[in-house]
C-alpha cells in the first residue's frame, strides 16, 4: 500500500506526520510523494487560522476528486482542525473515509487494519526509527519537547485542539535527538508552543536549559535552535547557557504578539510591553549578535489607531531581525470570539501593510550590519542551474528567514565559515565560503548511542504511546 501524506500547519505537525508515516511502515505502508500513485491519501490538518482552515479544506476535497477519479482508494483528514469541526466535516466531506482529531491519532493504524487498507500479515518494513523523514532537507530536523498549552490567549485555539501543557521526558527526547542524528541531522529546530514551559509539569528539576544541556552532552549535532518562546520564559539560566555554547545558536523565536498594553491585556497575554523590551535588552546584552524573529497580530478587538501606533513604536524602538505580521480572524470557542470583532477588514489590511513595511527597512538595517563580517552557515541544497550552494547563516531559520547564496563549494549538510559579502532581495544573504568547516559524514554508527537503533527506536515508540 502506498500512502500520500500531505502537511499543513506547523513544524509540530511535521513531526507528527513523520512518526505517523513510521508506525504504517511499520505496517507495509510505503511513502510515495506523488499523490497519482498513492494508494490512501492522510491529510494532516491545520485549524489555527481561518486561511490554514481553508488550505486544509482545500486539501481534502483535492484528496476527494482523486477518490472520484479512482486514482486511490482511501481518504483520511487527521489533526487538529478535525479535532475542533469533526462532526461538521464528517456531514460536509462525504468523501472522506476517516476523521481522527490530534488526541486520536493512536486509533490510526488500528482503524486502517480494521478496514483492510493495511495488511495485517504484510512483513514489517524497515525504517529508519520512530519518525520516517519525507523532506527534501535530511540534515535539517524538528525536536518536538512537548504537546498542548497552558497559555489562555484570546485569539488561539491551540489548547482546545492540543489539550493541556504536557512536557515529553528528557530522556526520551534525547533518544530520539540522537536517532535523528543517526538519520543525517545536522540542524535540530527545539518546537513547543512555549519552549520556556518545558519540564515545569514533570516536576523532575529539568526545564528548559537542563534540556539543552542534555542535548549537547548526548549528540555531536553541531546547530541547536530556539524556536517559539516566550518572553517571560527568557531566565538567566537561559542566556547564561545560550552565551556560553557555541552549539546553541544565537537565535530566538520569541512572539510578542502586540505593543500597546491595552491590547495585550484583552488579548490575555502573560507580557506587557515593559517586559518585552526588558528581556530583548537583557538578551542582546549576554548573547552578542543574536537574531530576535516575532510574531505580531493587527486589527485585534478594540485596537484603535493609538494601540497600533505603540505597536509600531515598540517595532522601531527594539528592532528585531524578523516579523511575521497577521491580520486578527475571530476562532470559535476562545474568548477573543466573544468580543466584538470590531476593527473593519480594510483597517486590518492597511495596518498589516504599514507594519509590513516598516519591518522591512528594520530588517534591512539589521541585515546590512553583518555585510563584510564572518559567520557559520550552513548548505541546504545546490542550486540545479546555477550550480551556485544555497543555505542559510546561524541567523536565518529554515523555511522562514530567507536564504544566503553562497560562493565557494561545499556540499549539502555542510557547515562552513563563510563571509557576508551583501544583502539580496531584503531578506537573503550573500556569502563567500572561506572554509568548510564541518562536512556531512553520513550515517553514525548505531553504537554511538550506546543501543542499538530498533532497541532505541522501540523505547522511544513506546513512551510517546502513552
Amino acid at each position: 500500500m502506498k500512502v500520500g501524506f500531505i502537511t499543513l500547519g506547523c513544524d509540530k505537525n511535521t513531526v507528527d506526520s513523520e512518526r505517523y508515516l513510521a508506525l504504517l511502515a511499520d505496517h507495509g505502508g510505503e511513502f510515495t510523494p506523488e499523490l497519482d500513485h498513492a494508494d490512501v491519501i492522510i491529510i494532516n490538518t491545520c485549524g489555527f487560522i481561518d486561511a490554514a482552515k481553508q488550505e486544509s479544506i482545500d486539501a481534502i476535497l483535492d484528496a476527494g476528486r482523486r477518490k472520484s477519479d479512482g486514482s486511490c482508494q482511501t481518504v483520511v483528514a487527521v489533526g487538529c482542525m478535525v479535532e475542533r469541526h469533526k462532526s461538521e466535516l464528517a456531514d460536509e466531506l462525504p468523501e472522506v473515509d476517516l476523521f481522527l482529531g490530534s488526541s486520536e491519532m493512536d486509533r490510526l493504524v488500528p482503524e486502517l487494519l480494521a478496514r483492510g487498507v493495511l495488511d495485517p500479515d504484510s512483513p514489517l518494513i524497515a525504517h529508519p526509527g520512530v519518525r520516517l523523514y519525507t523532506g527534501d532537507l535530511p540534515h535539517v530536523r524538528y525536536l518536538k519537547v512537548s504537546e498542548g498549552c497552558d497559555h489562555g490567549c484570546a485569539f488561539c485555539a491551540i489548547p482546545l485542539m492540543r489539550g493541556k501543557h504536557r512536557s515529553f521526558a528528557l530522556d526520551d527526547l534525547i533518544r530520539e535527538a540522537q536517532l535523528l542524528e543517526l538519520q543525517g541531522a545536522r540542524e535540530i529546530n527545539l518546537v513547543a508552543q512555549d519552549l520556556a514551559h518545558y519540564g515545569r509539569d514533570r516536576r523532575d528539576g529539568n526545564t528548559l536549559p537542563e534540556l539543552l544541556s542534555a542535548l549537547i552532552e548526548g549528540t555531536s549535532i553541531p546547530w541547536l535552535r530556539l524556536l517559539y518562546l516566550y518572553p517571560t520564559g527568557i531566565t538567566p539560566k537561559l542566556l547564561e547557557l545560550m552565551a556560553r555554547e557555541p552549539r546553541l545558536l544565537p537565535y530566538l523565536d520569541m512572539p510578542i504578539q502586540h505593543g500597546s498594553d491595552e491590547v495585550l491585556a484583552r488579548m490575555r497575554r502573560p507580557e506587557r510591553a515593559k517586559t518585552i523590551r526588558e528581556r530583548v535588552a537583557r538578551l542582546r546584552d549576554t548573547v552578542p549578535d543574536v537574531a530576535i524573529r516575532t510574531t505580531c497580530i493587527v486589527g485585534f478587538p478594540g485596537e484603535t489607531e493609538s494601540d497600533f501606533e505603540q505597536l509600531c513604536d515598540l517595532l522601531e524602538e527594539v528592532r528585531f531581525e524578523r516579523v511575521g505580521a497577521f491580520t486578527y480572524s475571530p476562532q470559535e470557542g476562545t474568548s477573543g470570539a466573544l468580543l466584538e470583532d470590531d476593527v473593519p477588514m480594510p483597517v486590518k489590511r492597511d495596518r498589516l501593510e504599514r507594519l509590513t513595511e516598516l519591518q522591512r527597512a528594520i530588517t534591512a538595517e539589521r541585515y546590512e550590519r553583518h555585510i563584510n563580517r564572518p559567520v557559520r552557515g550552513i548548505i541546504d541544497r545546490i542550486d540545479d542551474i546555477s550550480g551556485e550552494a544555497i543555505g542559510r547563516t546561524v541567523w536565518q531559520a529554515d523555511d522562514i528567514d530567507g536564504i544566503t547564496r553562497f560562493h565557494g563549494a561545499a556540499a549539502p549538510g555542510s557547515i562552513v565559515d563563510c563571509i557576508i559579502e551583501d544583502v539580496a532581495d531584503d531578506y537573503d544573504f550573500v556569502a563567500h565560503i572561506l572554509r568548510v568547516h564541518d562536512a556531512p559524514a553520513g550515517l553514525a554508527p548505531a553504537a554511538r548511542v550506546g543501543r542499538s537503533l530498533p532497541v532505541v527506536a522501540a523505547a522511544v515508540t513506546a513512551s510517546y504511546g502513552r
